[in-house]
């Protein structure tokens, strides 16, 4: 297929599921998703191996997570978000807001921290040195504290779509993907302290992080009612579609704005679900904890109490 222009003529059948989704993919997702789940699974191995335990639940997400971005950019569904608004705002929504989160439930920094060797010389700094100190680094907090993630999350929005920058992108199958890598980059540095699944420079309570999600929703709402109520096509790019697909430009728009909109509700409320089940199961380990402390503070007042009836009765003696 010619991706190399706006005014690039494609000749594409009608979208159907039966037909599209065919092996069409993006060299470069293709090799990440098939690295990123390769590694994955060497570190949980490794971790069985020596007879830790992994929950399999992170696993499947993380799985989960790397597949939905195979869909999105190793399918027809690639091609297609090359000259259709909304098949491009399902490939925008699902890898910049489905896939992290997906992702980040499956622990990957977590697994990684675990399943990497220490250095094998003291003073040296092997992989697993190297990962804490890219964690810890000055760069890592600013990328992922609020004041920055929650801007970048609003601003792919509306300083890509609504400028020049996305025809420009869009006239490459390499600026296609660059685009993908940096929403996917944007979701995954956004989500990463909310979901406070893995250790990173921001830890926010869970209030905190409630608030942190709802910040930038609204806009993302906004973003899909603008495109859904426009009257005249916004992007170059999706202007002319081909005639085989047989869809008006205006209406494919609107059902981008739709889809923009939908996901801004889907991945909310799941991540608020998530968020709330991980506050209560920290308030029970809050309180077992303090349960255990009351056990041992008592039996301590037992015993001072007791020596004190017996400092009394010796010296009744």
């Amino acid at each position: 297929m010619d991706h190399s222009g706006h005014g690039m003529t494609m000749d594409l059948p009608p979208f159907t599921l039966g037909r599209g989704l065919a092996w069409s993919a993006d060299p470069f997702f293709l090799v990440a998703c098939l690295l990123a789940l390769a590694l994955y699974g060497w570190g949980v191995v490794r971790l069985v191996r020596r007879g830790d335990e992994w929950p399999v639940g992170r696993t499947v997400a993380f799985v989960t997570g790397v597949l939905s971005i195979g869909l999105v950019m190793c399918t027809a569904l690639n091609d297609y978000g090359m000259v259709m608004f909304s098949v491009h705002m399902v490939q925008h929504m699902v890898i910049s807001m489905v896939s992290p989160i997906l992702i980040l439930l499956g622990a990957p920094i977590t697994l990684a921290l675990r399943a990497l060797p220490p250095a094998s010389v003291r003073g040296t700094k092997g992989p697993r040195e190297l990962l804490l100190m890219l964690l810890h680094s000055r760069y890592m907090r600013v990328v992922t504290h609020p004041l920055f993630t929650i801007p970048m999350f609003i601003a792919s929005l509306y300083a890509l779509y609504f400028t020049p920058l996305f025809d420009f992108l869009m006239g490459s199958a390499i600026g296609h993907a660059a685009m993908m890598v940096h929403f996917l980059a944007v979701g995954l540095v956004f989500f990463w302290p909310i979901m406070g699944v893995d250790p990173g420079p921001h830890r926010p309570g869970h209030l905190m992080r409630m608030l942190e999600l709802f910040a930038g929703m609204p806009f993302h709402a906004f973003f899909g009612i603008a495109l859904m109520m426009a009257s005249t096509p916004m992007v170059t790019t999706f202007q002319d579609p081909p005639a085989s697909l047989g869809i008006d430009a205006l209406s494919d728009q609107n059902a981008a704005g739709g889809i923009a909109w939908a996901f801004s509700e889907v991945p909310s409320v799941l991540v608020l679900i998530a968020l709330l089940f991980q506050w209560y199961a920290s308030d029970q380990r809050q309180a077992r904890r303090q349960d255990r402390a009351a056990d041992r503070d008592g039996d301590k007042e037992l015993e001072a109490y007791n020596a004190y009836l017996a400092s009394l009765n010796a010296r009744g003696g």
